[in-house]
């Protein structure tokens, strides 16, 4: 089953990880996909604010990421960008910790869980590795993330996958909209709009 385009905008609550919202617009492009964003939340007592402008190709493979925060810490921005092999750049400069990922994933979003599904579009019952760039939201460091996802059955026309992320010690199941987006992201964000 292949997703529908993406909505013009999409939201989502964050809650029990901590709590706040995020808001989400997609751009269809002549070589791929926009997708811009923000995110504001109060997280262990700690306030922040990120936002994000991500470029994809068509097969929603991340070529780059500009990123945004402020916390009590100060203001901060990365760049993170990627040839279609795998290779990264952090700021400009080489970063071969990150060597083989082909999506990013951010901290402060559960929107850029839709990257590897739709690049992958994995059959029912198959499973994939997909290291991420990770962006953390305080702060912006960028870290190798290692994550599993696995294609459950549908239920109805919803997409659901068992994903992973080990260094968390974290797994849960993940549902999808018809245009890949994560409607249900436990213990971290539900989709509002």
């Amino acid at each position: 089953m292949s997703f529908v385009l993406p909505p013009d905008t999409a939201a989502w609550l964050h809650q029990e990880a901590r709590a706040g919202f995020e808001v989400a617009y997609f751009e269809a492009l002549d070589d791929g996909w926009r997708a811009q964003g923000w995110t504001t939340a109060v997280e262990e007592g700690e306030t922040w604010v990120v936002r994000y402008d991500i470029r994809l190709d068509e097969a929603w493979t991340t070529r780059s990421a500009e990123v945004w925060g402020q916390s009590v810490s100060g203001e901060r921005s990365t760049v993170v960008e990627a040839d279609s092999a795998g290779h990264w750049l952090v700021n400009g400069q080489a970063a071969l910790h990150l060597d083989g990922c082909l999506d990013v994933d951010l901290e402060s979003s559960a929107m850029t869980n839709a990257f590897p599904v739709h690049r992958m579009a994995l059959p029912v019952g198959a499973r994939a590795e997909a290291p991420a760039a990770y962006v953390r939201a305080v702060g912006l460091g960028v870290e190798r993330l290692e994550q599993s996802y696995e294609r459950l059955t549908n239920k109805d026309t919803r997409q659901r996958y068992d994903y992973a992320a080990p260094i968390f010690n974290f797994a849960c199941h993940l549902v999808y909209d018809e245009s890949g987006l994560v409607l249900d992201y436990p213990g971290i964000a539900t989709r509002a709009q």
